[in-house]
């Protein structure tokens, strides 16, 4: 499979050290395999960082090792659950560089803006949880990969 990070600098090799803190699933390296999502991503990160130009590097990941056919501990969640606010919400508000659980790759929908707009309703208490994941069921969602370990990492393959 292949799958796409979205920067304003090229990617060659992949330091998770430059990941940042309080992100969805932790600090890490994120990609998508929806080519469209990296496009936007990479525009978003030039323009913020007002420096470079936006690239998409892509990686070959081999798939078969979301069978459970190895020791990488993968988390992968099927759409917007309770389950999936909770640690979404647990690695936003982690500022520490200790990440807030022990899994080697993270699988499920990115918590972009519109995701975000009714998360921050949910922390200043206007919704309860459940009706967060009932507003969030209306969202068409974007999946996102974290590879947030050395042994996660080195199952990319730079094309």
């Amino acid at each position: 499979m292949i799958l796409y990070h979205g920067s304003n600098i090229e990617i060659s090799q992949i330091d998770i050290d430059k990941g940042r803190k309080g992100k969805d699933f932790g600090k890490g390296f994120y990609l998508s395999a929806d080519i469209e999502q990296a496009q936007k991503m990479a525009s978003l990160t030039t323009f913020r960082q007002g420096k470079g130009n936006p690239i998409v590097s892509e990686f070959m990941f081999d798939k078969s090792v979301l069978n459970g056919n190895s020791d990488i501990k993968i988390k992968q969640f099927d759409g917007y659950t309770i389950e999936w606010a909770e640690f979404i919400l647990l690695n936003r508000n982690n500022n520490t560089n200790n990440q807030a659980h022990n899994y080697d790759i993270v699988i499920g929908p990115i918590a972009d803006d519109t995701v975000g707009l009714q998360l921050r309703r949910f922390i200043q208490g206007y919704i309860d949880i459940s009706q967060l994941v009932n507003e969030l069921s209306y969202i068409r969602p974007t999946i996102q990969y974290f590879f947030g370990t050395p042994d996660a990492i080195n199952l990319l393959k730079r094309l």
